[in-house]
């Protein structure tokens, strides 16, 4: 299908970028990577009457998902940032895709937005009031519906490095190459004589916002992992996990895939933490 007819602006500095949204208000959107976005109004299930390109703005958010991928610097310092981008789509998707974008939409399947919580990391919002940060376990509200106030750019995403020697894992069962998942699960944590010392659990897709998955990260702290341990951890995702009914299947399904995600993650990050 084609979009709907609509007015393209290309700032050229941050200022203009906000000018520009907070003055066309809700009837403009603010285009990163565009692979939600565009389809959407291919689909006229988004019509905005103006588009706001981001791409002759120099912000960090408008890092592509490829550009990440070729950092030896996220490599080595957050390598599981690296995992996940590799799992986003297909290289042609990821050319073009941002962090920002992926992160800012609010679209419950996108990858980052779990990843984001699992991680701790935080956004840096300007806006026609200024600058603002925003903890990332804040920022998502509903399925497409954030914190972003009228008119505010994401512009930047802050994340601790995690220690060295820490274990990590992103688990994605989807489809097909390019699906969004069916679920997945981010896992961050260490190790000390045996046992887990520290660690955070991140679900996608399987609720209307990204999930972190705090009373299964604890259950596993102290444990050496063992059977009954990832058992407990997969039960009590479970419990929190509330995804829609679509064609990647119906609701205890989804639930269950999730679960074994989670084991997935628990098990691989534990075999990399040293």
């Amino acid at each position: 299908m084609i979009p709907g007819p609509f007015s393209y602006h290309r700032p050229a500095t941050l200022a203009d970028a906000v000018k520009l949204l907070s003055t066309l208000g809700d009837e403009a959107r603010p285009l990163a990577g565009g692979h939600s976005l565009v389809p959407m109004m291919k689909l006229r299930l988004a019509t905005p009457e103006h588009l706001v390109d981001l791409h002759g703005i120099v912000i960090g958010a408008m890092t592509t998902q490829h550009e990440l991928l070729a950092s030896d610097e996220i490599a080595k310092s957050l390598p599981i940032l690296h995992e996940t981008a590799l799992l986003i789509a297909d290289p042609q998707v990821r050319y073009r895709g941002t962090i920002g974008g992926n992160v800012a939409n609010g679209d419950p399947g996108n990858d980052m937005p779990a990843l984001m919580l699992t991680l701790g990391a935080s956004y840096r919002l300007e806006g026609p009031g200024g600058g603002r940060d925003i903890v990332a376990s804040e920022f998502y509200q509903g399925a497409y519906f954030t914190a972003l106030e009228p008119g505010e750019i994401l512009t930047s995403i802050s994340i601790p490095v995690p220690g060295a020697g820490h274990g990590y894992a992103y688990e994605k069962l989807k489809r097909k190459v390019g699906d969004y998942a069916t679920a997945a699960a981010a896992v961050v944590l260490t190790m000390a004589s045996g046992k887990v010392a520290s660690c955070a659990i991140g679900l996608t897709n399987l609720h209307e916002t990204p999930l972190l998955a705090s009373d299964a990260a604890q259950a596993v702290i102290g444990t050496s992992l063992d059977a009954a341990t990832l058992k407990k951890a997969a039960i009590a995702a479970e419990a929190i996990m509330s995804p829609a009914a679509d064609a990647r299947g119906p609701v205890e399904y989804r639930k269950h895939v999730g679960g074994i995600m989670v084991t997935r993650a628990l098990t691989r990050a534990a075999g990399r933490a040293s």
